[in-house]
């Protein structure tokens, strides 16, 4: 596999708006997925874009095991793409929106290597952050899985709310999740190891950025895996997510 060829192929299609290109479609591994998502970061920045951090899918065994994976997967976060609550966002500018209800943890120093753990992760995390990830539907996700990763699996935007330490000795019980769309609860949900744990969503992600060379620097944010299922997006909804006790967050979409 030329992976150089993948990736001018796969960024040209990328500038032109035309994602999921078929000529690649089955033809690439998930480690040479990786390695394409990775060089058209390098692009996105040579043209001036700045890295805020990354994000983690797949967070849940029981996701995982549907889309035939034994580990999360990964993206990373533009700093064009970042939003504060109450955001409004034009939907006609979205390709078949939708949104995640996860915590966004910034680090405060580096973690990196293939031995990270979950400990390590804790005690490296200054912020969280309630958030949504923004997502578009911009190819069939759940058919070929290594496209995904090449088109930063599905990433478009991501919104913080107010920032908090992390409590000492928190686990994902000790938070539970209202989501309101257009004032009416669709969802609540505490959580679990069953939905993953974000604490273990920054550990792997140190150590799968290790595979690359690459790793978690101070000041990045990580989007650590939603807490819910995958909402889609109409236009005119507002939406708000309760995380106790990390506070709310809010978009909108008109």
């Amino acid at each position: 596999m030329d992976i150089e060829a993948a990736v001018e192929s796969i960024w040209q299609h990328t500038l032109r708006r035309s994602y999921f290109p078929a000529e690649w479609k089955g033809r690439l591994t998930i480690e040479q997925a990786y390695r394409v998502q990775l060089a058209i970061l390098d692009r996105w920045v040579a043209r001036g874009e700045r890295l805020a951090g990354w994000k983690v899918g797949l967070t849940a065994p029981v996701i995982q095991k549907q889309f035939g994976m034994h580990e999360p997967v990964m993206g990373f976060l533009l700093e064009s793409g970042h939003r504060e609550s109450e955001a409004a966002f034009r939907h006609g500018d979205l390709i078949e929106p939708g949104f995640e209800n996860e915590l966004c943890l910034t680090i405060g120093t580096r973690l990196e290597g293939p031995a990270v753990t979950r400990a390590q992760a804790r005690a490296a995390i200054t912020t969280v952050q309630p958030a949504f990830e923004i997502i578009e539907g911009r190819g069939d996700f759940r058919a070929d899985l290594t496209l995904s990763l090449t088109d930063d699996c599905q990433q478009k935007a991501f919104v913080t709310g107010p920032g908090s330490p992390l409590p000492a000795g928190w686990e994902p019980a000790s938070t539970t999740v209202e989501v309101l769309v257009n004032g009416q609860r669709v969802d609540q949900a505490v959580g679990s190891e069953e939905t993953g744990h974000p604490l273990g969503a920054v550990a792997w992600l140190a150590k799968k950025l290790a595979e690359f060379g690459r790793r978690l620097e101070p000041g990045h944010r990580i989007m650590s895996g939603s807490f819910t299922k995958q909402y889609p997006l109409a236009r005119g909804d507002r939406i708000e997510t309760r995380f106790t006790p990390f506070g709310a967050v809010r978009a909108s979409f008109d």
